[in-house]
């Protein structure tokens, strides 16, 4: 193993080992910024709160197929050993693997995640799409499911499991299991705290024009976000971070409807939490004047009636013995009828993102048919202790002390337990066993979550009951303190330290309820995502199931029979222990250096504090005594018994004791069953097979080689011989044809000397010569010199060799097939063709013409011609022949390079391999004439024109009529008498548009129907600015609406007018009495348009 000097790369390999030697090593380490360490076949990762240059293409290309000896420690080296494993390349045959990821909250868990999925993806590269959108997955969980919390700026608010399948050494689809979203932290944060980040993202990412779209204001107007927003240098990362989250959506494959229904359901939620109440004089709620606006934007942005969402927010329907009865709710029910539905709607929203991510990205294989091996990755929240821990805190450290619970068993339960029962000498290793603690928890009838759901199902119980119940059942239990406090809280003892719970709202989150008729009220939603998103099914284990609806007899809410979440939690991690249990688990260790996130500082008592209740110690010590690699010697003789050259081996005890002497092993022990190993050794027995394999390939070279030299030889000795027959036959034809000549010629001179000596006395009428037999035909042209040779038949009386019989067989078959062939290339042209005709036409062309950098239908081979003498960067665009798509073809510096451009389900556009989704090719091409093309990094320059002037390039296309009016027709010949690509642009232009139409170039679909992006496109076609100010956007957009709205836009507007005037007369007001005037705290473009946007007034929008 290299080191460092005195800083080794594996603790295990320590002469001496005790907390303050590991300490220094690994403060050492960590100064010289080698922040990754080994434990035998664990890592330990620290937290470098920095960026390192270990993570660049140069540096994974080093670990692809690595020796763990010869490089340094890296998470890249554990992602490539994952994958071996996975493919049976090292210890044991293929099987499935997961990666565990532990730590404390910003330990680095998430980042590491996110390298080890790109790691996994380069080693199977296959030149994918799928790839890229599996590596689209994290920007788009983070944004959804993370925030900024005091421990943490990019903290993960659930726990996610992502399967990654495989089929040989491609990836064939993943699948998210989600645990736990934090949905509290929607309608609170506490100081230093924010919501997730999506919200903010929305606000730094959207447009103004778009901001009124969906209804959104000022962010520090909005409650859920405690009135804060975020400095200048932050909004600016928040902005791009935005784009990222939008690319992603068009990369997975989400609709451009279901992503702006998404962004105004989050706008609804932040409306509701600014509705404020206050009692009448009969005593039931109402709306508060100020807050009247935000209810009507709120109902706007659901999709719902305003009187229906206040109805359900300040009352109850109850139906007893057949009648109806309103209960009103008191100022703190109501608003916590407001607030659970804010929960509950984005917690809808993010498992609708999981599910719909799962059905993009599931298998195309049938798993029933096609054998899929898994890499699991875990990345779940790391142990918490805030200043106040509430029921969430309780449910992550549950899912931590599990964690921890299967690496110990892993690592010392079953490890020990197996010397035991092998008989193998071993000194017992002390660990921090935390079952106890686990029981305290998870047992039945007498744990803390039991006693929370039976008190859960009582209406009058109250958090205070629920911490009497545990502090009378839990008296003598070690791991539990009574809380003395006023407060209702306890306090449990953990692996990684004494934690306080504060019972507050433990049980109104267990429930997790909303208003009966709230669900009632979504199903019927106009907005079509929120009327799926509650018309959907939840599972035992909390997931969401959008494609089934629930029956009539069960209420999905307010069922008796629903599950709280804490036994749905506690069902799904039982669901995913076991899916750890039944794989080869592989361990990463993070851990944070100082609790205020600063590089190149380490606190070394919280630094020992995570080492200890980690048992790295105890870990040291097991992997350095102890044996991790235990096989069967059934398993180990099939797996390495092609180490002893020796066919058809006995799979015994005496084989594998054969095998390890054959490979020179030792520091190994036998059991009565199986091998005891070091975890070192499974490198040294993968180099073996790996010697024996490329020995294995020479061997194979060197066989073809002889056998095809040998077929060579055969077929050429056939060849020669058949060649020489041939010869032969032709000179025996020669010979026989000349004396058949001579004959015929003798033959004719007798007959001339008889007919002359008998001559009749009377002259007669000569008669005619004699037309010439049958085979004087053979004679004349054997007779013609002049001619050149041709080939003759083969001669049937030759006898054919076995090398012509096999060539006369497949003639038939043969061309059978090559006509099948091009049957299908023209079934497939005609089919791209009527794709193009009908889908992509209209999109393609702009200004009423195509653009110059278009060529239609043109082959790989035309289009290299094309681009031979262009300069560096030339480029053009062709349809593809044989399948539904585009390629970009341009000159590169050594060569021409062709890039496959695909077309999502979503209708964007993809370079193959890259991971940005374009709304049309020309906004694809102006992209990429600033940004390099992977892997050469190479910008598209200048376009190529077409070949021709006087016809289009498109061969197959030319037959399309068009009907054209004059003054179209006018207009083209006009454009053509400017340039001759112009000419030949026109051309194209008709040969595209659908026959019996008009020359129009705008698709007649409905406004709601259309692209938020062809906006845009319109805009650069009529030579306007692309950066349009509000008041050309509001003119395009009552002209005809080019982009997609929510469903109640007209309401949202008006909403948004009526908050506005409301803020301006409260403006107003306070700046009369201060005698200082007052600026309304708007986003800078609204509040330029802001008078405009008054002055339309309510006829202008009933117009529209």
């Amino acid at each position: 193993m290299a080191g460092c000097g005195s800083m080794p790369e594996d603790l295990a390999t320590l002469s001496q080992l005790d907390e303050s030697v590991l300490l220094e090593v690994l403060s050492t380490r960590f100064r010289h910024d080698h922040i990754y360490t080994y434990v035998g076949d664990i890592l330990v990762a620290i937290n470098p709160f920095k960026y390192l240059p270990l993570y660049e293409k140069s540096e994974a290309e080093k670990y692809k197929s690595c020796s763990k000896s010869h490089l340094p420690p890296h998470i890249f080296a554990v992602a490539d050993r994952a994958y071996r494993s996975m493919l049976g390349r090292l210890a044991t045959g293929p099987k499935n693997q997961c990666i565990v990821i532990s730590g404390e909250s910003g330990a680095g868990k998430t980042e590491s995640t996110k390298l080890l999925l790109r790691q996994i993806m380069e080693l199977c590269k296959g030149n994918s799409q799928l790839e890229r959108q599996i590596l689209q997955m994290n920007p788009l969980l983070e944004a959804f499911g993370n925030a900024q919390t005091v421990m943490n700026d990019n903290s993960s608010r659930f726990g996610k499991y992502i399967q990654l399948r495989f089929h040989n050494t491609a990836v064939k689809g993943a699948k998210i299991n989600e645990y736990l979203l934090e949905k509290s932290r929607v309608v609170h944060q506490d100081e230093g705290e924010r919501n997730f980040h999506i919200f903010y993202y929305m606000f730094a990412g959207i447009s103004a024009a778009d901001q009124e779209v969906y209804g959104l204001l000022d962010p520090k107007f909005y409650r859920y976000l405690n009135h804060k927003y975020g400095a200048a240098e932050t909004i600016q990362d928040w902005s791009k971070k935005y784009n990222e989250v939008c690319n992603a959506l068009d990369m997975v494959g989400f609709l451009e409807q279901e992503q702006v229904d998404m962004m105004t359901i989050l706008a609804g939620i932040l409306s509701l939490g600014n509705i404020i109440y206050e009692p009448q004089e009969n005593g039931i709620l109402k709306v508060t004047d100020q807050s009247k606006g935000w209810l009507k934007a709120a109902a706007g942005q659901f999709g719902v009636e305003e009187e229906e969402l206040l109805k359900c927010l300040i009352c109850t329907m109850a139906v007893t013995r057949g009648e109806s009865i309103q209960r009103y709710h008191s100022k703190q029910q109501a608003e916590d009828a407001r607030d659970s539905i804010a929960k509950v709607a984005y917690g809808r929203i993010f498992g609708w993102i999981v599910s719909k991510v799962n059905q993009l990205l599931a298998p195309k294989e049938d798993v029933y048919t096609t054998e899929l091996q898994e890499i699991g990755i875990l990345d779940i929240f790391g142990f918490e202790n805030f200043a106040v821990n509430r029921y969430e805190q309780m449910c992550i450290n549950l899912a931590n002390e599990q964690l921890q619970y299967f690496f110990n068993h892993h690592i010392f339960i079953m490890q020990q337990n197996e010397y035991k029962e092998e008989g193998i000498e071993w000194e017992t290793i002390t660990y921090k066993d935390n079952k106890s603690i686990l029981d305290l928890f998870l047992a039945r009838p007498l744990g803390v979550f039991s006693l929370l759901d039976e008190q859960s199902a009582f209406p009058q119980a109250t958090d205070r009951t629920f911490v009497d119940k545990l502090n009378s059942s839990f008296k003598g239990n070690p791991h539990f303190k009574i809380d003395r406090s006023r407060a209702a809280g306890f306090t449990v003892i953990h692996y990684a330290g004494k934690i306080q719970y504060n019972a507050s709202g433990f049980l109104e989150k267990n429930r997790d309820t909303i208003p009966a008729s709230i669900r009632g009220l979504f199903i019927n939603s106009i907005t079509p995502l929120l009327s799926v998103l509650f018309a959907a099914t939840v599972s035992r284990t909390g997931t969401l199931m959008a494609h089934q609806r629930p029956s009539k007899t069960e209420d999905n809410f307010n069922s008796t029979r629903k599950q709280s979440v804490g036994a749905q939690f506690r069902h799904s991690l039982a669901v995913l222990m076991e899916k750890m249990f039944a794989a080869n688990p592989h361990f990463i260790r993070c851990v944070k250096p100082n609790i205020k996130k600063l590089p190149d500082h380490l606190d070394s008592k919280l630094f020992m504090d995570q080492l200890r209740y980690n048992g790295l110690l105890e870990t040291i010590r097991i992997r350095k005594d102890g044996y991790s690699w235990r096989p069967f010697f059934k398993e180990f003789a099939e797996r390495y018994g092609i180490l002893l050259i020796t066919p058809n081996i006995s799979p015994t005890k005496e084989s594998c004791f054969a095998i390890l002497q054959t490979t020179g092993l030792k520091d190994w022990k036998s059991g009565k069953s199986r091998l005891f190993l070091k975890y070192w050794h499974q490198d040294d027995l993968a180099k073996c097979i790996e010697r024996l394999e490329k020995a294995a390939i020479i061997i194979q070279k060197s066989y073809k080689r002889f056998r095809c030299q040998s077929r060579y030889k055969i077929l050429l000795a056939e060849l020669q011989n058949q060649r020489q027959l041939e010869l032969e036959r032709q000179i025996e034809e020669r010979r026989q044809m000349e004396l058949e000549q001579e004959m015929e010629r003798k033959k004719q001179e007798m007959e001339w000397k008889n007919e002359k000596a008998v001559a009749p006395p009377i002259p007669f009428p000569r008669k005619k010569k004699p037309l010439p037999r049958p085979r004087s035909a053979a004679v004349d042209k054997f007779r013609n010199a002049v001619q050149p040779p041709v080939p003759r038949p083969r001669s049937k009386l030759v006898e054919a060799t076995p090398f012509d019989n096999s060539r006369d067989r497949m003639n038939s078959s043969w061309l059978q097939e090559q006509a099948d062939k091009e049957q299908k290339q023209i079934n497939q042209k005609r089919a791209t063709i009527r794709w193009f005709k009908e889908t992509q036409a209209r999109k393609v062309i702009q200004n009423g013409s195509f653009p110059c950098w278009f060529h239609g239908m043109i082959t790989r081979r035309e289009s290299e011609d094309l681009l031979a003498n262009q300069p560096l960067g030339c480029f053009l665009v062709r349809v593809s022949g044989s399948r539904e798509g585009y390629t970009l073809t341009f000159r590169g510096v050594d060569r021409c390079r062709h890039y496959m451009i695909e077309m999502q389900p979503n209708g964007k556009y993809v370079i193959l391999g890259e991971d940005k989704a374009h709304p049309s090719l020309p906004d694809l091409v102006d992209y990429y004439k600033t940004v390099g093309i992977q892997p050469f990094m190479e910008v598209l320059t200048t376009p190529c024109g077409q070949k021709c002037d006087h016809e289009p390039d498109y061969e197959e296309l030319r037959n399309f009529s068009v009907t054209t009016n004059t003054r179209d027709k006018s207009s083209f010949s006009t454009a053509a008498d400017n340039s001759t690509h112009d000419r030949v642009h026109n051309e194209l232009s008709k040969l595209f548009i659908p026959p019996d139409s008009p020359l129009s170039l705008q698709p007649q679909v409905p406004p709601v129907m259309r692209k938020i992006t062809d906006r845009k496109l319109q805009a650069a076609a009529s030579g306007r600015s692309a950066a349009m100010n509000s008041e050309n956007w509001i003119e395009d957009e009552h002209e005809g609406g080019k982009r997609t709205f929510p469903r109640l836009y007209p309401s949202i507007r008006l909403a948004m007018r009526e908050i506005q005037q409301v803020h301006e007369q409260q403006s107003l007001f306070h700046g009369r009495n201060s005698g200082e005037e007052f600026v309304p705290d708007l986003p800078p473009k609204q509040f330029k348009e802001r008078h405009r946007i008054q002055l339309l007034g309510s006829e202008h929008y009933n117009k529209k």
